[in-house]
Parts: C-alpha cells; sequence; structure tokens
C-alpha cells in the first residue's frame, strides 16, 4: 500500500511536470523535484531516469546535492509568476482570492531568489 502511494505521486507529479512543459505559465522543474522525491521513496527505476534525464537531469541533482536553483529558472519563473499575478487581477474572482494568490506567488519568488544559484566552473576548474 505504501508502495502504491509514492508511485500514485510519482505519476501525478509526472503528469503535472508534462503539462507544465506544454502549456506556458505552469511549471515543470517544480514538479520534476517533487516526482523525483516521490520516486525516491518508492520508484528506484523512475527515481535514476529523472536523475539522469538529459534535459532535466542537472537541475534534478543540482537540487537534491545542494537545493540550488539556476538563475535562468529563477527569472523565468519570477516573470511567469508577475504575468499570471497581473492576469489574475483582470479575472472575476473574489477580491480576497486575488489577494491571496499574488501574495502567494509573491512569497514564493522571494523564496526562490533566496535559494543558492549552482557553481559553475570552466575549463581551468576555476569558478565563473
Amino acid at each position: 500500500m505504501k508502495l502504491l502511494f509514492w508511485r500514485s505521486l510519482v505519476v501525478l507529479f509526472l503528469v503535472l511536470g508534462f503539462i507544465g512543459a506544454l502549456l506556458p505559465g505552469m511549471p515543470t522543474t517544480v514538479f520534476l523535484i517533487l516526482a523525483a522525491w516521490a520516486a525516491s521513496k518508492g520508484w528506484p527505476e523512475v527515481d535514476a531516469w529523472l536523475l539522469n534525464h538529459p534535459k532535466y537531469g542537472v537541475t534534478l541533482r543540482a537540487w537534491r546535492a545542494n537545493g540550488t536553483v539556476p538563475r535562468q529558472a529563477k527569472w523565468f519563473a519570477s516573470i511567469m509568476m508577475f504575468i499570471s499575478a497581473m492576469l489574475m487581477l483582470l479575472t472575476n474572482a473574489p477580491l480576497f482570492v486575488k489577494i491571496g494568490t499574488d501574495v502567494t506567488m509573491l512569497i514564493v519568488a522571494i523564496w526562490l531568489w533566496l535559494r543558492p544559484e549552482p557553481v559553475c566552473y570552466d575549463r581551468d576548474g576555476k569558478t565563473k
């Protein structure tokens, strides 16, 4: 039963990550980080596949090792959250929903920018 729970989470997060790869404004990497976390609890083959993925593997390994987020990802996420916040203000949602959503995105953006960035090395082994 426990294994089924973790694997169900993996599938859910992978589906959300796939949707995020197709839809602008919805994150991909966050859901892949969650999928890798759930996979590490109950699906080691998928965990290894995610960590060795040619596009997302480096980011997932860096997150797991040091909790780092690349600057480009921070900018992209922040811009998308800003656009989403502006669009939210144009909706017919109740005011408390608009404010709550926008404040939540602001808190996430602040947290994101407080995360360390991966250290990059040049060919000589010096940091860039």
